[in-house]
């Protein structure tokens, strides 16, 4: 991007907040692929995009320790969804770092993410003029994987507490959203591992 103006300052978030029931239960993102955590390959393809990272997880933080990350739980009770864990990663990124006004989100269980994630997002958000720009592949919208404005933080609140709003897109469709497509050759970039046999797929897809 050399000669071009510097991204927005961007925090980030990571989704790690789910009942992993395709999983058997337990923390999808301590599974190994490759000799490292599904968080490790996450936490390498995320952070040198972004200012600070947060861990959106629930119970014992102790168990993510060993990666130094702030550990934000759900800011809604009751295990409601991702737009919880968005709302916490906008909660901690406001209390913080108030510099940053955008956060990315995404999810705990995609090993493969792309290098130019934000910079795609905020390219595509700007030339929209949108508040949100959530990531695409192979025709599908993954709206955990998304830009958010942080000033969309009290009306995220409102939605979940007096709407029940758990459904990131019907919330997302209230606002100017721009969605960024990415190849799926060689390999999906946004593929999650959600079950034992995709920790298989994905060691192959590793190793090739």
């Amino acid at each position: 991007m050399s000669g071009e103006a510097p991204l927005p300052s961007t925090v980030g978030v990571i989704l790690a907040g789910g009942l992993a029931r395709r999983m058997g239960g337990g923390d999808k993102p301590l599974r190994t692929l490759g000799g490292k955590t599904i968080l490790d390959h996450v936490i390498a393809r995320v952070a040198p995009q972004c200012a600070a990272l947060t861990l959106n997880a629930n119970g014992d933080p102790a168990r993510f320790a060993p990666w130094g990350l702030p550990v934000e739980p759900d800011s809604v009770e009751g295990f409601v969804g991702p737009l919880a864990g968005v709302l916490a990663g906008m909660d901690w990124a406001a209390r913080t770092r108030p510099d940053c006004r955008w956060l990315l989100s995404v999810a705990a269980d995609c090993p493969f993410l792309p290098e130019d994630l934000v910079e795609r997002l905020h390219a595509a958000r700007e030339a929209e003029d949108a508040d949100v720009a959530v990531a695409a592949s192979d025709g599908q919208s993954h709206p955990v994987i998304a830009l958010w404005r942080v000033s969309l933080r009290e009306d995220l609140r409102r939605a979940l507490l007096e709407e029940n709003m758990r459904k990131i897109d019907r919330w997302t469709a209230r606002y100017k959203t721009a969605t960024v497509e990415w190849p799926v050759a060689p390999l999906d970039p946004f593929f999650n591992a959600n079950a034992p046999e995709d920790i298989a797929l994905a060691a192959k897809l590793l190793g090739g």
